[in-house]
């Protein structure tokens, strides 16, 4: 995720990185590309324009469609980024709670706090099929790490690490059974969070409105040099650079956020997210004296 002040303009208004226009880039050029061939024809040998009408109505239609689908995206970038604010959540309120009848026995405490710190990792991993625990590798032993990257799902494995070990404080009589019914419902919710962000990554939108909103704007703007060029010129190929920019735009902004759990710049942070979760968590365990560095603190 790119961080940025909103209220400097220029600050960000030549930059390129997140910008998606080396992703456009390529479809736009050969619009323009295109117009000057349409122009020079209509020019050189015969006229070739059409009346405007049409693409007129259309484009309010292509809009309205274009609007759908960057709603439908953003919706689901934002329910992502719910989900792992409820993984935050869930992991400082399962650490707090077990904190405060785990005083005298500091090793299952700091366990715990571990295996729970490890979560958000292993929910990373399973979103982007990789094995990367960061900073928590130098805390396991070889068999533990063995353990967590063999796992048929690894989120689940470490969940049920923090399950058994949740069991074990009831099983010595450290909690009682409504604190010990509190604290597996933190666990619970953390899986149900991991199951929503896996629902957001392998259900895409449907791939008969992608394909149709994509046919329609090549169709549209490929076909949008004929009814500029009686009117504007030489002049139709700056409209069409602009109207393409903008259309592909929209819609290239669409795909890019869509899928909100990659490592491209405008997908959600999940690594200093989990950077922030181990901290906060070592730091209520005491488990040791955490370094502070430069991740923002509020994620």
């Amino acid at each position: 995720m790119i961080h940025y002040d909103p209220h400097k303009w220029l600050d960000h208004f030549f930059d390129v990185r997140g910008t998606l226009v080396k992703e456009i880039g390529i479809r736009v050029g050969v619009c323009v590309i295109w117009a000057s061939g349409v122009v020079y024809f209509h020019k050189a040998y015969q006229p070739v324009d059409i009346p405007i009408t049409l693409h007129s109505l259309v484009g309010v239609a292509l809009g309205l469609l274009l609007v759908f689908r960057t709603n439908a995206s953003y919706d689901r970038y934002w329910e992502g980024r719910r989900l792992w604010g409820g993984i935050v959540n869930e992991t400082r309120n399962l650490v707090r709670g077990a904190s405060v009848h785990l005083g005298g026995h500091p090793r299952l405490l700091q366990e715990l706090a571990r295996w729970t710190a490890l979560f958000p990792w292993a929910t990373m991993n399973s979103l982007r099929d990789e094995f990367d625990i960061g900073p928590l590798e130098s805390d396991l032993t070889p068999e533990e790490i063995s353990g967590i990257r063999t796992a048929q799902h690894r989120a689940l494995y470490v969940a049920q690490r923090m399950s058994m070990l949740v069991a074990e404080m009831k099983t010595r009589g450290l909690v009682t059974d409504i604190v010990y019914v509190a604290l597996d419902q933190n666990i619970q919710l953390l899986v149900d969070y991991l199951g929503g962000c896996e629902r957001i990554r392998k259900t895409p939108l449907p791939f008969a409105y992608v394909v149709h909103l994509r046919r329609a704007l090549v169709v549209y703007c490929f076909t949008l040099p004929f009814a500029l060029v009686g009117t504007f010129g030489w002049f139709t190929l700056l409209d069409v650079l602009l109207i393409s920019y903008t259309f592909f735009g929209i819609e290239e902004i669409g795909v890019e956020i869509e899928g909100p759990f990659g490592d491209d710049a405008n997908d959600l942070p999940m690594r200093e997210i989990c950077e922030t979760i181990h901290r906060n968590l070592y730091s209520m365990s005491g488990t040791r004296k955490l370094e502070r560095d430069k991740l923002p603190e509020g994620l």
